[in-house]
């Protein structure tokens, strides 16, 4: 699912193995070795053996190592940390476990906040390929709006993911133009390309909500309006329909003369005869051979309606 975004994955273990390969044992603080032994055990288990529920847990047992852990080397700790959540999250995403992301980040970032900028470009990314920003929403404005973080080299380049993965396709436009101009780390260029977005999105937006549906197709309404079992019950009613117009067509062929001798002659033999009687059995026996000729004569193949399927 998120194979576009592996590189961001394989330079954070990259950074981490290099931190490992650079420092001497003794230097690094006990739990450091287990938590990189774990994380590159979890990056075999992802690319290699794409064993992701695996790489899950050795990711989670990595982290809550280092959160046990009273390091004094904090820098060192929060690479790894990120390194490993970056992982967890591309084995969630590759087992579309996506919806478990953030509260698997929770657990190891309890602030979204201090969140490592990566691992927030991460998330936006995956939800915004699954067609969900809007988780991303008070989770990217409250990282985007600490003032912490309006210093990192990373921000203008987040504020435009944020920009155009989150805000433009939930439509939020006025948040958006507040974004646009209270973001000091944009270069004028930047600032006037996503006010140029913002421009488009929101035009393609209120077209979209004022397009009336055109009159020369009438039908269009009612698709839209119709599920698809409803418009199955419609077609067959107007098949319905065109049979019963195509009855009636033959029916009004028959003379008016013939119509009403057979009139007559159901007056005659309903009202005026017995059907009990003896004497009425040649009238009723001539009449159902004359329905039975009429139907014959209605019903022929050359005359019946042609099957579709």
């Amino acid at each position: 699912m998120m194979k576009n975004d592996a590189s961001v994955m394989f330079s954070a273990i990259a950074r981490a193995r290099a931190l490992l390969r650079s420092s001497e044992p003794n230097l690094l603080p006990p739990p450091a070795p287990q938590a990189v032994s774990l994380l590159e055990e979890a990056a075999d288990l992802l690319v290699l053996n794409r064993d992701f529920a695996a790489a899950v847990d050795r990711c989670g047992k990595g982290c809550q190592s280092l959160l046990e852990s009273d390091d004094s080397d904090r820098s060192s700790s929060e690479d790894l940390k990120c390194s490993l959540c970056i992982v967890g999250i591309q084995a969630l995403a590759e087992m579309d476990r996506w919806r478990e992301v953030l509260p698997w980040i929770l657990q190891y970032y309890h602030k979204p906040e201090c969140w490592p900028p990566k691992i927030l470009e991460l998330c936006i990314l995956l939800h915004s390929k699954v067609e969900e920003p809007h988780v991303m929403l008070d989770v990217g404005g409250d990282w985007l709006y600490f003032p912490s973080n309006q210093s990192l080299p990373s921000y203008g380049l987040l504020a435009q993911l944020y920009l155009f993965h989150v805000l433009l396709p939930l439509g939020h436009f006025s948040e958006a133009e507040e974004l646009i101009q209270g973001c000091k780390a944009l270069s004028q260029e930047q600032q006037a390309d996503m006010h140029r977005n913002l421009q488009e999105k929101k035009h393609q937006w209120l077209q979209k909500e004022e397009s009336p549906i055109p009159e020369e197709h009438p039908e269009m309404t009612w698709k839209l309006l119709l599920g698809s079992a409803s418009q199955r019950m419609l077609n067959v009613l107007v098949q319905l329909r065109r049979m019963l117009e195509s009855l009636a067509r033959q029916f009004s062929s028959i003379s008016f003369k013939k119509t009403l001798l057979l009139a007559f002659m159901l007056c005659l033999i309903v009202v005026r005869l017995d059907p009990a009687s003896p004497a009425s059995l040649p009238f009723l026996y001539r009449l159902t051979q004359l329905f039975h000729q009429a139907r014959l004569a209605l019903f022929s193949p050359s005359r019946r309606l042609p099957v579709q399927h």
